[in-house]
């Protein structure tokens, strides 16, 4: 319905979905990711990761690689699960970059390109994720 926002997931034996009215959040993006092993993360990085990413991922430690590569894909795909109902555009992993996370399950994502004039490169959204059993689920909501 045109009055409410809302976003669906799934993965290896998890499905989870999440509803609101777009009076109190215009966009809800979620998704789950199985933590992919080490040595995957290390050759799909620079398929989903920035030149900036990919830098700030080769300063860090190697036990944190497969962590951060899936939560910069699930952080993107719940980015654009967020923004496209908003702003009609498709946009990939290219055009956003995970700027920082916090083992308290924080994120902040930039966008890198213009979606619209509100939805601009530079703006940037906070995320949330949280790690389990060996998923990660991530979630950005653009409050109303």
């Amino acid at each position: 319905p045109a009055h409410i926002s809302g976003s669906i997931t799934h993965s290896t034996g998890h499905a989870a979905a999440i509803v609101a009215h777009k009076s109190q959040w215009r966009g809800l993006g979620m998704d789950l990711e199985n933590l992919l092993p080490l040595e995957r993360a290390e050759r799909l990085a620079g398929e989903i990761l920035t030149q900036d990413e990919l830098l700030r991922m080769a300063a860090g430690p190697r036990e944190q690689v497969a962590q951060l590569v899936t939560l910069t894909f699930s952080a993107k795909e719940s980015l654009f699960k967020a923004l496209y109902p908003i702003v009609q555009k498709r946009f990939y992993f290219e055009h956003a970059e995970l700027l920082e996370w916090s083992d308290t399950g924080h994120a902040r994502l930039r966008l890198l390109t213009d979606l619209s004039a509100e939805w601009c490169h530079g703006k940037e959204l906070e995320a949330q994720f949280a790690v389990d059993e060996g998923q990660l689920l991530s979630l950005v909501a653009v409050q109303a």
